[in-house]
C-alpha cells in the first residue's frame, strides 16, 4: 500500500469514545490508530468524546445528568483544540442521543474550522433513528463531506433515506487471535456482547438453560457489562443455571483468551450492524450461532459461515447450538468457511479503503477552497 502513496502525510483526528468505554467503536478506532502507526500515509490520533475533567470536577462524573453536562463542557474546547490540527476529521457515530452529544459537535466544530469531515456511522438502529431524527438526516445529507458505513446493510438503509455512503468494513487483527480447530467440540459457550437491552443477553441465558438440559456439564462465559448486569445475574439464578461465568469487562488486549478457551460463540442481538465479536470468533475458529438481524447476515451466511435463527427465539438458538454439538464435522466446516471470509477485513484491504476516502475528501475540499479563493470578489455597490 505504501509504494504508490504521495509523500504528504495526512493528519486524521478520530473522534470516538475512549477505551474506558469498551465497545465496538472504541476498539475499532484504536485498531485504526495502531495500524496507521506502521504506515507513513496517515498520522492518526484519538479525540475522546468522554474527556476526564480536571479535579475536583471529575468527581461529578458519578452523577448521571451532571456527568453529561460536565463532559460536554470539556468536550467542545477539546474539539476546538484538536480538530484545528487535522487535515481530515473522522467521527464515529451511533444513534439517538449519542448522535447529538458526540458526532454532531464534531461536525459543527469541523465546519467552523473549515475541516473536511467523515461521519462513520455504525448504528444497527439506523432505520428507526433516521426515521425519527431530522437532525441526523440533515447532517448526513448536507453537513459532512462523506458518510462511511461498515456494511452493505447500513449502506442500503442510508440510501432508503436519500443518503449516499461508502462501505469500509471493520478490521480485525488476525495476529491477536489464534485459529484453533475444535476437536473435540465441547459444550463451552461464549458471548462477548455488553449487557444492554439491544444485545438481548436474556435470550442467551434462556437458550443456555435448554442447552444445559441436554449437556449438564455445559459452560457459558459472558464477557461484558452494562445496565442489565444485576437483572441478568438474577435471571441466571432464577433459571437455576450452573457453570455461568460473568467475566465483566475485559481489556481488548486480553479478549482473545476467552475466544481461545471456548468452543461455540452464541449471541442473540435484536438490533445489530456489523459486530466485531463475530469477526473475532471467526478469527479464533469458533462456529457462530446468532440471530438473523440487521447487518449480521451480510457477514455470516446461514449454513455456510455459521447459523442464523429468528430474533428472540431461545428455542431455535439452543437447537442450533445443540445441533453443532451433535455434528462436530459440520461445525468445523462452518468455522473454516467463516475464517476464509476474513481476507476482506484485514488491514491491507481496509487501510487502502480508508486512505481512498481520506484522500478523496481532502482533495475535494482543497479544490473547493481553491475555487472559492480564486473566484472574483463581489463588486462594491457603493
Amino acid at each position: 500500500m505504501q509504494g504508490s502513496l504521495p509523500a504528504s502525510r495526512l493528519r486524521v483526528a478520530i473522534v470516538v469514545a475512549s477505551l474506558r468505554i469498551v465497545g465496538g467503536h472504541s476498539v475499532q478506532a484504536q485498531r485504526l490508530v495502531d495500524a496507521w502507526r506502521e504506515d507513513p500515509a496517515v498520522d492518526a490520533w484519538i479525540v475522546p468524546i468522554d474527556p476526564i475533567p480536571p479535579a475536583p470536577f471529575d468527581k461529578l462524573l458519578r452523577f448521571k445528568y451532571l456527568r453529561t453536562a460536565v463532559t460536554q463542557l470539556c468536550y467542545w474546547p477539546l474539539l476546538l483544540r484538536e480538530l484545528r490540527k487535522a487535515d481530515v476529521v473522522h467521527a464515529f457515530s451511533a444513534s439517538y442521543s449519542s448522535f447529538l452529544l458526540a458526532p454532531l459537535p464534531a461536525v459543527i466544530v469541523a465546519r467552523l474550522l473549515g475541516k473536511p469531515i467523515i461521519l462513520n456511522y455504525h448504528s444497527g438502529a439506523a432505520p428507526d433513528h433516521l426515521r425519527r431524527s431530522a437532525v441526523a438526516r440533515f447532517t448526513m445529507r448536507t453537513a459532512v463531506n462523506a458518510n462511511v458505513v461498515p456494511s452493505t446493510f447500513l449502506r442500503d438503509v442510508l440510501l432508503s433515506f436519500g443518503i449516499d455512503s461508502h462501505v469500509v468494513h471493520n478490521t480485525v487483527d488476525l495476529r491477536q487471535f489464534v485459529y484453533r480447530l475444535r476437536d473435540p467440540l465441547r459444550p463451552r459457550l461464549l458471548c462477548t456482547r455488553n449487557f444492554e437491552p439491544l444485545y438481548n443477553i436474556a435470550c442467551v441465558l434462556r437458550a443456555f438453560a435448554r442447552i444445559q438440559a441436554e449437556y449438564p456439564d455445559a459452560t457459558l462465559t459472558l464477557v461484558g457489562s452494562g445496565s442489565q448486569d444485576t437483572v441478568l445475574r438474577q435471571q441466571a439464578v432464577a433459571l437455576r443455571l450452573q457453570n455461568v461465568t460473568f467475566a465483566g469487562r475485559v481489556p481488548p488486549s486480553d479478549i482473545h483468551r476467552y475466544y481461545d478457551e471456548a468452543d461455540i460463540y452464541l449471541q442473540a442481538p435484536s438490533i445489530d450492524n456489523m459486530p466485531l465479536s463475530v469477526l473475532e470468533a471467526f478469527a479464533s475458529g469458533m462456529p457462530v450461532v446468532s440471530t438473523n438481524v440487521g447487518g449480521v447476515p451480510s457477514i455470516l451466511r446461514d449454513g455456510i459461515d455459521g447459523l442464523l435463527v429468528g430474533d428472540d427465539d431461545d428455542e431455535a438458538l439452543a437447537a442450533a447450538a445443540v445441533g453443532l454439538l451433535g455434528n462436530a464435522c459440520f461445525a468445523r466446516d462452518l468455522a473454516a468457511s467463516a475464517h476464509r471470509t476474513l481476507a476482506a477485513y484485514e488491514w491491507p484491504v481496509v487501510g487502502e479503503a480508508w486512505l481512498r476516502v481520506y484522500r478523496g475528501i481532502s482533495a475535494d475540499h482543497g479544490e473547493g477552497a481553491a475555487a472559492h479563493s480564486a473566484s472574483p470578489a463581489p463588486s462594491n455597490p457603493a
